[in-house]
């Protein structure tokens, strides 16, 4: 299916029909786009990759980016009249949030203020600075609700490099792991690129996405090249999410 005969592969050439389970599209109600204008910008870029299936999903981080589904659904509604005034018929996009495990989680949880994923996931995330304190019993409130966690990014939390085998003991809880494409470089650092690169060799990546904010994070995406050998154990990954969620 794949020609493996090249040493570095452009990543892009391999997200043709894939489904972007993690992004900040929606306009105007977190650090993602602002204006309808830049929602259109990035879809544009993607499409020109091959992605037209997204399910976007904006903070709801209390203090900071305090979402409710009505604020949410207000902007998804927006970008869908945009798509259309932009005559991008063939885009596809479906609403969803990523949920930081903070001292409001389970209170939303509780009272149905969450927005899943395709009615049976939940994309969650910590802090970069310190490991929720509740975040063992947030998961298992999730569970509890009949939800499948998914943990975004998980190779951006630096203070579980150094343990690394609380990876592993999340992954019996029953957590879904999601990769961020851009950790493949050193976007975002060299021990974060180390750790997505440890996580995939051990078979810990359950799905991968873009987390794009912005354009420059989009041509940083473009430029991304994957060696043979993790191309290999990417792959099913790709194909995973897109069969997962198409």
């Amino acid at each position: 299916m794949f020609d493996f005969f090249i040493k570095k592969k452009f990543l892009v050439d391999y997200l043709k029909g894939f489904v972007d389970i993690h992004n900040h599209i929606l306009p105007g109600i977190d650090d993602g786009a602002k204006t309808i204008d830049d929602s259109i910008q990035l879809i544009k870029g993607f499409s020109e990759i091959g992605v037209k299936k997204f399910i976007c999903t904006p903070h709801i981080m209390n203090n900071y980016y305090p979402n409710t589904p009505e604020t949410i659904l207000s902007s998804y509604n927006s970008l869908k009249d945009g798509l259309l005034d932009s005559n991008l018929k063939e885009v596809s996009i479906e609403v969803s949030a990523e949920h930081m495990i903070d001292d409001n989680f389970e209170n939303i949880l509780k009272n149905g203020k969450i927005m899943p994923m395709r009615k049976n996931y939940l994309l969650i995330e910590m802090s970069y600075l310190q490991a929720s304190i509740n975040f063992n019993g947030a998961v298992a409130a999730v569970a509890s609700e009949r939800f499948f966690p998914i943990l975004a990014h998980p190779e951006r939390y630096i203070y579980l490099h150094d343990t690394f085998s609380k990876y592993g003991n999340y992954k019996e809880k029953g957590i879904l792991f999601q990769l961020n494409l851009l950790s493949l470089t050193d976007f975002y650092g060299k021990d974060v690129q180390k750790a997505a690169f440890r996580l995939l060799d051990e078979r810990l990546i359950d799905y991968v996405a873009s987390d794009v904010h912005n354009m420059n994070q989009l041509r940083n995406l473009k430029e991304v090249k994957v060696s043979n050998t993790k191309m290999k154990t990417l792959i099913p990954v790709i194909e995973r999410t897109i069969d997962n969620f198409f």
